[in-house]
């Protein structure tokens, strides 16, 4: 429990370091709070000396009491807005600068986070659990000075009054303690479930919402509706129980308080004999104002013992190691020679090895071609010369230079990537085109870049060319135009090294014919890495390896290959079965 209790006090230590650089609103909105807090006993004082006054036979301080309470509710209320709109100056910076580390964070994880988790838990930690931690780092704290400087005011003020009496309050103060500290344990435990579910939720929606015609095509309605139906209802259990813990915390202790209380009235009775009228109204004033701070202190506790749990989930992500850069070497432009040797490969938690003893060179401005079934490594092997999996046995040298020792960005630079699953962003097409760091590209670059896909034909057709919006991931547009944009934005990079994951898969035969000629003209200058099930798009290849579960079993031109006849030739007398147009390079 105390090791629990420890964990919990550093998350929200690290919590509260968030405050350190709106110091000054903070303490503004501190001393606000502190004016507020202040006001509370001295209420209680107010109304001793009404009564006093009442009961004196001289009254010439009765006029100056309307005065004093009209004062007291300016101070309160100057303090009020002092304390809550600074804290909340403070809260806005705190949920930016929260968001922005978090999002920041993404950008800079490796392939295989994003491979270990799923979309709606890493949204969700974003929107959601930002918001929840926000509400423990200031909306707490803002209760917690408040309400708990105003407790500590009027125990002050009571135990000044008559503390034999005010004795009463330290007895029923273990109690509360055990209370508090058994709810928030089972705040922390629910809340985590919420925070789970929620991820769960947005997860299921996002999928449905990015695959919404292949739900309709399959009829999967009534399965999404019931995950979704499902995930929610788990939501609202915990969600209940969340408020059936909160709704029961809260009468407790005001249960406990009111016979605390009660008991302390029945001794008032006794032991105040002497006092003035006024003192013991006053008296009991105090101490009847005491539960409302201390229910408001209550609610204060649930939102800290959310926020850990949400803050937990952030720093998790926060203390994530970034991708792997240990390379100190930088070159403007490679000449793309690139190089396999004796490369073995295995992602995580898989028992087998996805790559075996690869070993081929690719000459500057050659194109490799890589042939083989579905499963046999192709796109794992171009996935490693970009680095989004670092290799342990083996070598992968670019111009002679293991590309480890590549700084990251600079290794990048001189790779343009085409994947057969197009990303587009909800943009103009010339801002997906110039994207990133081409994004200040001028427009005849783009535009050439664009001819040579054979992308203008269609752009040209679009009702504002190429600052036509295309939806989120390009939705407006067909594969064939997606693909052909993709193209268009790896030759604007203008790279050594050009990767094309069967970057034509989804070309009409026209298209493919325009794009296999542009490719032929860029390919001349680049080293090029291409992944082909048509052989017909590759058959002008200078190398083509083939590969079975994860080994490369040929290699040699078109022409080489087919006269061994071997894998590759029996490829291709299958694709020259099924498409004998294709197989020739008529298709």
């Amino acid at each position: 429990m105390k090791k629990e209790l420890s964990g919990n006090a550093k998350i929200y230590r690290r919590l509260l370091t968030y405050l350190k650089p709106h110091k000054a609103l903070f303490i503004v909105s501190i001393f606000g709070f502190l004016i507020y807090s202040a006001t509370q006993p001295l209420f209680a004082a107010l109304i001793k000396n009404i009564i006093n006054t009442l009961q004196s036979h001289s009254r010439e301080k009765m006029y100056l009491l309307p005065i004093w309470f009209s004062g007291l509710i300016v101070v309160r209320s100057i303090g009020a807005f002092l304390g809550n709109y600074f804290l909340s100056k403070v809260s806005c910076n705190v949920v930016h600068t929260l968001r922005c580390e978090i999002f920041d964070k993404y950008t800079e994880l490796p392939t295989v986070y994003f491979d270990a988790n799923n979309t709606g838990h890493m949204i969700s930690r974003i929107t959601n659990n930002v918001g929840q931690v926000t509400n423990a780092a200031t909306d707490a704290i803002r209760t917690f000075v408040r309400e708990g400087l105003t407790a500590l005011g009027l125990l002050a003020y009571l135990f000044y009054s008559n503390w034999e009496l005010s004795l009463v309050f330290i007895g029923i103060a273990p109690i509360i303690a055990v209370i508090v500290v058994y709810v928030s344990k089972r705040l922390r435990i629910i809340s985590k479930r919420i925070q789970e579910s929620i991820g769960d939720i947005t997860h299921i929606t996002s999928e449905l919402v990015s695959g919404y015609r292949v739900v309709r095509s399959y009829g999967g309605e009534e399965y999404e509706k019931k995950r979704f139906l499902d995930s929610s209802l788990f939501n609202r259990r915990q969600s209940l129980k969340l408020s059936t813990t909160i709704s029961i915390h809260t009468p407790v202790l005001q249960i406990i308080i009111a016979i605390a209380l009660s008991g302390l009235m029945y001794m008032a009775l006794f032991f105040m004999k002497e006092s003035t009228t006024g003192a013991f109204v006053g008296y009991l004033t105090a101490a009847f104002l005491l539960p409302r701070p201390i229910r408001q202190l209550s609610d204060a506790n649930s939102d800290i013992q959310k926020g850990i749990v949400a803050a937990e989930s952030l720093f998790e992500i926060l203390d994530e190691k970034s991708e792997v850069d240990e390379g100190d070497y930088e070159i403007e432009r490679c000449v793309g020679t690139l190089e396999f040797k004796n490369l073995t490969f295995q992602y995580e938690g898989v028992n087998e090895p996805a790559l075996i003893d690869i070993s081929f060179k690719a000459e500057a401005g050659q194109t490799i071609a890589l042939v083989g079934a579905s499963g046999s490594g192709k796109s794992t092997l171009v996935n490693l010369v970009s680095r989004f999996y670092n290799h342990n046995t083996g070598e992968i040298l670019l111009d002679g230079v293991e590309i480890s020792r590549y700084k990251l960005t600079n290794l990048r630079q001189q790779i343009a990537l085409v994947n057969q699953q197009v990303t587009l962003f909800n943009d103009t097409v010339f801002n997906n085109i110039a994207y990133g760091a081409l994004a200040n590209s001028s427009r005849e670059a783009v535009t050439a870049a664009a001819l040579d896909a054979y992308a203008m034909e269609f752009i040209n057709n679009m009702e504002l060319g190429l600052d036509t919006e295309i939806g989120e991931n390009g939705v407006k547009l067909s594969g064939g135009q997606r693909q052909r944009l993709a193209l268009a934005r790896a030759l604007l990079k203008d790279s050594p090294l050009l990767i094309l994951d069967e970057a034509t898969s989804a070309l009409d035969t026209e298209s493919e014919r325009y794009i296999q000629i542009a490719l032929q003209k860029v390919m001349g200058n680049r080293t090029t890495l291409v992944i082909a099930h048509r052989l017909s798009t590759i058959e002008n290849a200078d190398m083509i390896l083939v590969m079975e579960q994860g080994r490369i079993v040929e290699q040699g031109t078109h022409n080489e290959l087919i006269e061994k006849n071997g894998a590759y030739s029996r490829l291709h007398s299958i694709q020259f079965k099924e498409h004998p147009q294709s197989a020739n390079g008529f298709e």
